[in-house]
């Protein structure tokens, strides 16, 4: 009776904490999750590293003071004020190169936030799946307990044999144990979600599953997941980074210039004028554009293996979920029609069958009945599998 106790004091205290809606939750981990905020500041930081370079290099002082030898020969000085500039299209492709590496931030981020609202709504999930759990194994604690008891009044008078004894304490320490391992999976499971919370403490104590949107037709459901898909966005924008990256190769191809200003005094004579220089690009750019052409080409290859593993990936989660909510719906439908629980107490009770066959098929009804509970949960993860696009 004890563990019947501590799990529903368990469940009357948590309730009025707990957050008992997934929607609310996950608006809490988004905004609390440590690799969230993290991989935000990184991509921030990444943002500024990216305008980096887009202006010219700095512009170049030189000064020589030459003392003339033998003595009396006098002096020279020398000034030099010097600009490098690449050719004027560089800087073009310099500022497009990365204006579109930082449109591509927001892509990752939101593929990262998803995984990671995923995993928390898999978990709220699994709990919904453990406190329903909870909830049956209670009742079938409180059976084994009455039905010990009763055994024991029995065998004392000499109507039980120490077999049925047996076996009615054999069912009362297995439910006390499955009792027991629940409630220290429904606690790691809130632990979990808690640390996806940024260890601000989360107990989720719902029992109902969230409702189940109309699954449309494949086609239509791949269509939308594909448009809504960040990681493919992703590489798209990839693909746009390189062809810009190649024509920004071409364009540093071309010659740089340089400009300044020089003044020389010697012998007690003054030169200024003007400094012009340009570079001749015979090598040090070479395999640059051939490079960066290579990169294009890997951009689409990896748009090409996405999209092929990504349709099968979607099309083997619609096919698993048209096969669970066929066995779901039939499950569902079973026992929501049957209380076999009342039925067997009731025959126990009338004589109708014996206390082994009443273990036997006791012991069968709970197996299907945690078999359909878990089967409930995996129809529901798929879902929402399928729909992470949303998250």
């Amino acid at each position: 009776m004890k563990y019947i106790f501590i799990t529903i004091v368990f469940f009357v205290i948590t309730n009025g904490n707990a957050q008992n809606s997934i929607d609310s939750i996950l608006a809490d981990i988004a905004k609390n999750n440590k690799s969230i905020i993290s991989t935000q500041q990184y991509w921030e930081a990444k943002k500024t590293n990216y305008k980096v370079g887009l202006a010219p290099n700095n512009p170049k002082v030189e000064y020589e003071y030459l003392p003339g030898s033998p003595a009396g020969a006098g002096t020279q000085t020398d000034l030099f004020i010097i600009q490098e500039f690449d050719f004027p299209t560089a800087y073009i492709k310099k500022r497009q190169v990365a204006n579109e590496q930082i449109a591509q931030i927001e892509f990752r981020l939101i593929a990262h936030r998803q995984d990671i609202l995923l995993q928390a709504k898999q978990y709220c999930i699994e709990l919904i799946y453990l406190n329903k759990q909870q909830i049956e194994l209670n009742k079938r604690l409180l059976n084994a307990e009455k039905l010990y008891k009763n055994y024991t009044l029995k065998f004392d008078k000499g109507d039980a044999s120490s077999l049925d004894m047996n076996k009615a304490n054999l069912q009362l320490i297995k439910v006390q144990n499955e009792v027991s391992l629940n409630t220290s999976e429904v606690k790691q499971y809130n632990q979990k979600l808690t640390e996806l919370n940024g260890g601000t403490e989360i107990i989720f104590t719902e029992t109902i599953y969230p409702l189940t949107p109309t699954i449309p037709d494949f086609k239509t459901l791949e269509n939308t997941i594909e448009d809504n898909d960040p990681n493919l966005k992703s590489f798209y924008q990839q693909q746009k980074i390189n062809q810009k990256k190649k024509e920004l190769s071409r364009a540093m191809s071309l010659p740089k210039i340089e400009g300044g200003y020089r003044t020389q005094e010697l012998l007690g004579q003054t030169f200024r004028g003007v400094h012009l220089g340009v570079t001749i690009p015979l090598w040090g750019n070479k395999n640059t554009v051939k490079y960066q052409r290579e990169q294009l080409r890997f951009s689409e290859l990896q748009i090409e293996e996405h999209n092929t593993e990504h349709f099968y990936e979607i099309k083997q989660l619609y096919e698993k979920h048209e096969t669970l909510k066929i066995t779901f719906d039939k499950y569902q439908q079973l026992f929501s029609n049957q209380n076999n629980t009342e039925l067997l107490d009731k025959s126990l009770k009338l004589g109708e069958i014996s206390s082994i066959q009443y273990f036997i098929e006791t012991n069968y009804f709970y197996e299907s009945y945690d078999e359909y509970l878990e089967l409930e949960k995996e129809y529901h993860q798929v879902i929402a599998e399928l729909y992470k696009y949303k998250l």
